[in-house]
């Protein structure tokens, strides 16, 4: 294992951008795992290490030596740091963006929305440095004050996903900091320089040593090392489901407290007094922007029979505006993320229309050879329990069901062992009000896109979405990181 200079954040294997490890301040490991891009067969896109439990453990070591000074920092100092970091990402947003293009396949459009996103990320969090973090509550008894504290329980893993490879990371590590804990992340394998560039933000703005790791490799290796170290308090993960529910395991049995994030499988109910076309345009931007590859997105719709033709028709002349191509040239929607990812969305596809489909636009045979570019595809005439309507494809395809009336249609939408996001598109007050109340869902949107969330309200949903204990984003994400005290003070 070899370091470089505290002020090096990067090497590079010709022009090839280079990821490695961060541990107790300094870059390590020799980068050798190779990362191509997507939208352009045979192009490097970057270098990182491949991580074992030996750098789990240095790191996990650096954190806990580094976590008692940073939770003694008074908070405004860290939040301080925190915004600096966000200030230093801005400057170059440009070249992180392109980057995250180039490793990820997301358009540049989409890219620079998600570096924004972690930029804003650090300066909310860092602006709760200067906020109340308890309460002053009346006691029954006389001549005593009753106050409650926030405390850092030390130091947290961090598993993040390559579908927002830099936001994500932010959102989940900002809380942490800002709440005195220490770090270790482990980036997802397809995506390790945006991970570096979040890092080389932070240590730029001046973070202690030690108090922020990184730790690339396979999540076989390092994610389990991580989730096995009694040392961490606890751990944050997005992720799939089958993953989460085993790191679930064992933090729960060592007693160590788990979020988990995971999959969706998102419905949208278009209803007779809906337009059509703005229908349409809601589902096709939930379904087919970030090329499908986010948690959130629109993956079935039921629509009520006076609708569906208007509806169906609208949504193909919507699909065919979602031109892919590559990110860096201004394709609509960009690559998917890796040749296994493009696999199963063909399979998906393909094993639909073989059970009946029909396919009202895209392919189900389509070649990667020229880039994992994949068409958006809507899927119709399927029976409620197919597969391409129950299981995550994590791709841009969406199936469109007809539905009797606005009762079925919600039966429906809950009928899923998924709860993340919900959707509803309807001119009445009354049924969407309705809607929000029963919707099992944690985010619920009335005529809008069921991607996309504001980074000051919770985040989080329900089934087998997530754990449903502590949500993420907002100013309620410092509860994860943190334990309540109440002090009795008599004077």
């Amino acid at each position: 294992m070899t370091s470089t200079a505290l002020d090096t954040t990067a090497e590079a294997i010709g022009e090839t951008p280079t990821a490695q490890h961060l541990i107790n301040g300094q870059w390590l490991g020799d980068a050798d795992t190779p990362r191509w891009n997507p939208a352009r067969p045979g192009e490097l896109a970057a270098y990182s290490p491949a991580g074992s439990a030996v750098e789990v453990d240095a790191a996990v070591t650096a954190a806990v030596e580094a976590q008692p000074a940073w939770a003694s920092l008074p908070a405004p100092a860290r939040g301080a740091i925190l915004i600096k970091a966000g200030t230093l990402l801005e400057e170059r947003a440009e070249a992180v963006a392109e980057d995250l293009v180039r490793e990820e396949g997301k358009t540049l459009a989409e890219a620079r929305g998600e570096v924004r996103r972690a930029i804003d990320v650090l300066r909310f969090f860092g602006s709760l440095g200067w906020a109340s973090s308890g309460e002053v509550l009346p006691s029954g008894l006389a001549d005593t004050v009753v106050t409650t504290r926030r405390e850092p329980l030390g130091v947290f893993g961090l598993i993040t996903p390559w579908n927002f490879p830099i936001a994500i990371p932010a959102w989940k590590a900002a809380p942490a900091l800002i709440s005195g804990n220490a770090v270790v992340l482990k980036p997802a394998e397809l995506t390790p320089l945006s991970a570096t560039h979040l890092a080389r933000a932070l240590h730029d703005a001046g973070l202690p040593a030690g108090v922020f790791n990184v730790v690339h490799g396979k999540g076989r290796v390092v994610g389990e090392a991580l989730a096995r170290d009694a040392r961490v308090a606890g751990l944050s993960f997005t992720g799939s489901t089958f993953v989460g529910r085993q790191l679930q395991e064992i933090l729960n049995a060592r007693h160590a407290r788990v979020q988990l994030e995971m999959g969706g499988k998102n419905g949208v109910l278009v209803l007779d007094d809906a337009d059509p076309r703005k229908a349409a345009q809601v589902v096709a931007a939930g379904a087919f922007g970030l090329t499908g590859q986010a948690c959130t997105a629109t993956s079935r719709v039921y629509v009520t029979p006076g609708i569906r033709s208007a509806f169906l028709e609208a949504l193909v002349a919507e699909a065919a505006l979602y031109v892919p191509g590559d990110g860096l040239e201004g394709g609509r929607i960009g690559a998917v993320v890796s040749s296994a990812q493009f696999q199963q969305d063909a399979a998906a596809v393909r094993s639909a229309v073989e059970r009946g489909a029909s396919l009202l636009h895209g392919k189900h045979d389509a070649d990667p050879s020229g880039g994992l570019f994949f068409a958006p595809a809507v899927l119709a005439d399927l029976p409620f329990d197919d597969p391409a309507v129950v299981e995550e494809i994590f791709g841009p395809v969406v199936a469109v069901l007809e539905v009797p009336d606005y009762e079925a249609g919600l039966a429906a939408i809950n009928d899923s062992r998924y709860g993340l996001t919900a959707g509803i598109c309807t001119d009445s007050l009354a049924s969407a009000t309705d809607f929000a109340a029963r919707v099992q869902a944690g985010i619920v949107k009335v005529n809008r896109p069921t991607a996309g969330l504001d980074l000051n309200v919770p985040f989080g949903g329900v089934k087998d979405s997530s754990t449903n204990t502590f949500r993420e984003q907002g100013r309620t994400a410092v509860d994860f990181y943190t334990w309540g005290k109440t002090v009795y003070t008599g004077i």
